[in-house]
């Protein structure tokens, strides 16, 4: 596989490896500007990766590197991600460089590609539900991506408004992701409700969640890593931090074989359902099942009523003279 290339399947993964199951992870949030972070992020993954040696991947935010403007896609294989490809090698980390904007066969993606210690791009994620209406212009992908660390475990990839859909979670960690990480760019008053989100994301699924927010310019902070029971690990101020820890994957595994607590074991009682979910199996059954719902487009500012009787407007001009200091 060429480091230009993505995985065709679109339920992709590849097989771990033996060994040690810890994984030492940066989770980057950067205080960067609007766009052109390039630099900076170079920086931060060399200080980090001389800071903690023992560490295997770093992973920072949503668009950190050239900001939330489709107008800054680059071709896939084009100059930002062949300085990340470097970086990889030159830090010997595996890296999720957040995402990019990219252009293949005439549409633009958001991209997060998924880099080894060797520099080859053995992936790339497109996120799959732009946040529309905000987020114009980008096409929808369709690949789960699972990508094994050799001796470590199993990884999955989602980017930001992917996490409020559980079904691709949910998927990710049916095909065995043991951590999710999620490149996020958020700047809203909904930050509070995504925490929850990732919460219960690793809860329903097992798994560690890592959600790496934006600071800066670009957003307001306060990435989490929550482990398979759904507990806080860590929650980041709304400035510039980096967590740096070690996640320990056989915590994974032995909740999904006896329960977080002894308690529930979710994914197993998910695999064993004999259930079946029909909206999830259609996009056409979906579509009519919610068709009364209206267009998804851009809200608009309520029109103000006139009554009937109200008074036209006044012809002569309001003036309002100072008289003094403090009177009107």
């Amino acid at each position: 596989m060429s480091p230009a290339s993505a995985l065709p399947d679109p339920l992709a993964t590849t097989n771990r490896g033996s060994g040690m199951s810890r994984l030492g992870i940066a989770a980057i949030q950067t205080a960067g500007e609007a766009t052109g972070n390039m630099d900076l992020i170079e920086q931060e993954v060399r200080a980090v990766a001389r800071r903690c040696p023992w560490l295997t991947m770093a992973a920072l935010g949503e668009l950190a590197i050239h900001g939330a403007s489709p107008e800054k896609a680059e071709q896939a294989g084009g100059a930002t991600e062949l300085r990340l490809q470097a970086l990889a090698v030159e830090t010997g980390l595996w890296i999720i460089p957040g995402s990019v904007y990219e252009e293949r066969d005439g549409q633009v993606f958001n991209t997060t590609p998924i880099i080894d210690p060797s520099g080859l791009i053995v992936a790339r994620y497109d996120k799959m539900v732009p946040f529309l209406p905000y987020e114009k212009g980008v096409a929808s992908g369709n690949n789960y991506v699972v990508v094994d660390v050799p001796g470590i475990g199993k990884i999955g990839v989602v980017i930001c408004y992917d996490i409020w859909f559980p079904e691709l979670v949910r998927t990710l960690a049916a095909m065995g992701a043991e951590v999710i990480i999620v490149p996020t760019m958020t700047n809203t008053v909904d930050r509070d409700v995504e925490l929850a989100i990732a919460r219960a994301n690793a809860a329903i699924n097992q798994c560690f969640v890592v959600d790496v927010n934006v600071a800066g310019e670009q957003g307001n902070g306060r990435s989490v890593i929550y482990g398979p029971g759904g507990e806080l690990i860590h929650e980041a101020g709304t400035g510039r931090e980096i967590m740096a820890l070690e996640l320990d994957l056989e915590q994974v595994r032995s909740v999904r074989a006896r329960g977080w607590q002894g308690l529930g074991q979710v994914m197993k009682s998910f695999r064993d359902m004999p259930g079946r979910f029909p909206l999830h199996e259609s996009a056409h059954a979906r579509s009519e099942a919610m068709r009364d719902w209206g267009k998804l487009e851009m809200p608009a500012r309520p029109a103000v009523p006139q009554s009937a009787d109200s008074p036209p407007p006044s012809e002569t001009p309001h003036l309002t003279i100072i008289n003094k200091k403090g009177s009107v």
